[in-house]
């Protein structure tokens, strides 16, 4: 078995153990980011954390810990830092395929898939953005309920701005999706 459907299974087994008020701790998140560049150049881009904070203004700062491993400190729009510890799962250039565990303030994993979008050889990218988490830190679980709607929004703000961040880092403006 796999390493990422053992971690998937482990998840799962222990939601399935959790108080039925926890499920307003979870969030699954998808974003979409159309880009005019290469892929192999997004791909390049987002394969280096520690250059997040160069473009993504809400990635405050970026630590390595090992060849593998690296803490991010992130805050957008509320009046919070999350401080999340990455560690890589998957790195797989070819099928442009980019996955981290996440452990601290927010317990789960993320992952990029990068593909050309439009005609082959066109030099345009679809970047994608797929997060499940479980918020870990106490005073965000006690607001999962009546802060839902504002937790995913800062966090669409977050990506809208790490969007606009890299395309103008990779030398264009961002399509909006």
């Amino acid at each position: 078995m796999d390493l990422n459907r053992l971690n998937r299974l482990n998840r799962l087994n222990r939601l399935n153990r959790l108080n039925p008020w926890d499920r307003w701790s979870r969030y699954r998140f998808r974003s979409v980011w159309d880009l005019d560049a290469p892929p192999a150049r997004v791909y390049a881009e987002l394969e280096q954390p520690g250059q997040y904070p160069l473009w993504w203004p809400q990635v405050r700062r970026v630590e390595p810990v090992d060849d593998r491993t690296g803490t991010a400190l992130v805050r957008s729009v509320l009046p919070y830092v999350l401080r999340v510890t990455a560690t890589e799962l998957l790195r797989d250039p070819v099928r442009g395929v980019l996955e981290v565990a996440l452990r601290g303030d927010l317990d789960g994993w993320a992952r990029w898939t990068v593909r050309a979008r439009g005609a082959a050889g066109g030099g345009r990218t679809r970047a994608l953005y797929e997060q499940e988490v479980e918020v870990r830190r106490a005073s965000m679980r006690r607001l999962a309920l009546p802060g839902r709607a504002v937790f995913r929004l800062n966090h669409a703000l977050m990506m809208r701005a790490g969007h606009r961040g890299l395309q103008s880092r990779l030398g264009g403006s961002p399509e909006a999706v």
